[in-house]
């Protein structure tokens, strides 16, 4: 049995190779990512690059549990209203169970944004004036009119119990389309009233009494219209400030999605408010072909006016049939209306996606946050102070460095070669992962994970000295250096894998049970823990191997770190023919 054991470690002691070729594809292959995603440096975090960092607490006292979705549902919230704020690169996320940090880079109003994060938003139901594709969707049009040409856009319905066949009918059909004059006077009729759009106000509506506006009255009016015609929503500057600031009893601008294109709104006061939604939730058809929709339901209150704005609306004509629901000024859905709306239910539907109706859903049920958050930090970092931050890790970074390889050059000689080259592939590993990684799940470079990659310095090289002391020990008894460093890597690489292993448990505990920034040094140190493992097996004991066939360590010179005299080994050990037969005694397996 011994003819085989031996025959293997033969074969893998020859062919350590292999262990370096694949290392070196994976650096290859991970660099050539890295330059092909054009993330060439880490992602810097907000104590780094600079900026403001917000840290909210959950509150229960809405009615509402502090539970998973509801976290979700707020951060969702969150970074649609500081993406409002045309804020690039902001982080919203959940920390912990009950709290959720904003993270806003340098260049942004913070105290704006620190008023929007956290408030609890309206959700308002307004009809729909006028609307018209914007910026570059928007096709020319031969008259002045805001919603000239005006056609019913696809994809949206709402009724409260028609079938499948009449909703079909419905979108397919094609509305007649209003002159420019026509619809001009309605609008212009719509806004000095003061309401939401009338029967008597559609295009084709008879004579009714309006209100007779004021001469301020007049200019408001002609204001709205004209901030409408110059209202481009393809610009993030002028989508983030329509409607701003809007009134619910007041007829305001908007800018929303349709597809993949930006619309603009022109919009009457609220008819109904977010908060009388009793219940909204996604649903799928399985008896019609509209496939997924959005129910709703409303309080006693808000059944009643959204029966009154219904019927109004569906008299009207496109796209004086609609209802825009609006969120932070923003138009998530603009459905039309067919018939009046009664028993305080309905539902939208419009060839859905279950994650666009489940997320229309949560937009009608949490227009505001589901939860009251608590203010329990701001901190702002200027970009200066995060350069100084950064520098002075860098230092702290390359002192430790320079200390270890001192250390190691005094103490270890040649070997402090194999160890350098170990610490030099585990950075490029290092930096080329974090570079990845900011893209790929948002890791931020912070302050606390720059310590953690100091402190990583001494992990790493802790498994090169457990491997070399072991090797001196075997060297101690009088073994040459080729089976010193075979019999030396069964016993390291078992104290290595438990020393990784504790110091990867402390690090997964480490970024459970913490918030805020100490998970970046939590998950910082757990990464180089693997990434360890990974260089002392692939990387640093086939070196060993290629090493010991090199007369300068196999023979121990004295500044190899392996010299026999000097470590006070024993004389070599001489194999010796064994007595067969009956007299010879037990053969030890591990001697043999």
């Amino acid at each position: 049995m011994a003819a085989p054991k031996k025959g293997r470690s033969a074969s893998a002691q020859s062919k350590p190779g292999r262990s370096l070729a694949l290392i070196l594809i994976a650096i290859v292959a991970l660099t050539g990512g890295m330059f092909a995603s054009g993330h060439t440096t880490p992602r810097l975090g907000i104590d780094l690059a600079g900026g403001t960092s917000i840290t909210l607490k959950a509150k229960a006292d809405q009615g509402s549990a502090v539970n998973k979705a509801n976290m979700d549902t707020a951060v969702e919230i969150m970074n649609r209203r500081v993406n409002g704020l045309g804020v690039s690169e902001a982080e919203v996320q959940t920390q912990g169970t009950d709290n959720i940090i904003v993270n806003i880079p340098r260049g942004t109003n913070s105290k704006e944004a620190q008023q929007q994060v956290g408030t609890t938003a309206k959700l308002y139901f307004r009809p729909v004036l006028a609307s018209e594709p914007s910026g570059a969707a928007a096709s020319p049009s031969p008259s002045g009119s805001p919603s000239a040409g005006s056609s019913p856009k696809p994809g949206s319905s709402s009724s409260p119990s028609a079938s499948s066949s009449q909703k079909a009918s419905s979108s397919s059909s094609t509305s007649p389309t209003s002159s420019a004059t026509t619809q001009g006077r309605a609008v212009t009729d719509a806004l000095k009233a003061g309401s939401s759009p009338s029967p008597s106000a559609t295009p084709t509506g008879g004579p009714s009494p309006k209100p007779t506006p004021s001469a301020s009255g007049g200019t408001d009016t002609a204001k709205l219209q004209a901030a409408y015609t110059a209202l481009d929503c393809s610009k993030p500057d002028q989508r983030a400030k329509a409607g701003k600031d809007a009134k619910p009893g007041e007829s305001t601008i908007a800018c929303g999605t349709v597809g993949k294109n930006p619309y603009k709104y022109l919009l009457g006061p609220a008819g109904v408010d977010g908060t009388e939604v009793k219940k909204a939730q996604a649903v799928f058809d399985t008896q019609g072909a509209s496939g997924w929709q959005v129910q709703m339901s409303f309080d006693s209150a808000g059944a009643k006016k959204f029966a009154d704005i219904t019927g109004g609306l569906a008299k009207n004509q496109a796209p004086q049939n609609e209802f825009g629901i609006v969120l932070d000024g923003e138009v998530v859905s603009s459905p039309y209306v067919s018939l009046a709306i009664t028993g305080g239910s309905a539902y939208i539907s419009g060839h859905f996606t279950q994650q666009e109706a489940q997320s229309l859903a949560n937009m009608l049920s949490y227009g505001a946050l589901p939860l009251s958050f608590q203010e329990q930090s701001v901190t702002t970092v200027t970009a200066a102070l995060g350069g100084q931050q950064l520098h002075a890790g860098l230092l702290a970074g390359a002192i430790g460095l320079a200390l270890v390889v001192l250390y190691l050059v005094v103490y270890y000689r040649g070997l402090s070669l194999v160890a350098m080259a170990s610490l030099v592939v585990s950075a490029i590993l290092t930096y080329v992962i974090m570079s990845l990684l900011g893209p790929a799940i948002h890791f931020a470079l912070n302050l606390p994970a720059v310590c953690g990659a100091i402190v990583a310095i001494g992990i790493t090289a802790d498994s090169f000295i457990v491997y070399f002391e072991r090797i001196r020990d075997e060297i101690r008894e009088g073994r040459s250096l080729r089976p010193a460093v075979e019999r030396a890597w069964p016993r390291a690489r078992r104290t290595v894998l438990v020393s990784d292993f504790v110091s990867f448990l402390a690090a997964a505990v480490l970024f459970i049970v913490t918030v805020g920034k100490v998970q970046g040094f939590a998950f910082t140190l757990g990464l180089t823990t693997v990434l360890d493992v990974v260089v002392v097996f692939l990387f640093t004991k086939p070196l060993m191997t290629l090493l010991a066939r090199r007369k300068f360590f196999g023979n121990g010179h004295k500044w190899s770190g392996l010299d026999p005299k000097s470590l006070g080994g024993k004389p070599p050990l001489r194999r010796t023919r064994r007595p067969a037969g009956p007299a010879a005694g037990p053969v030890d397996p591990k001697e043999a």
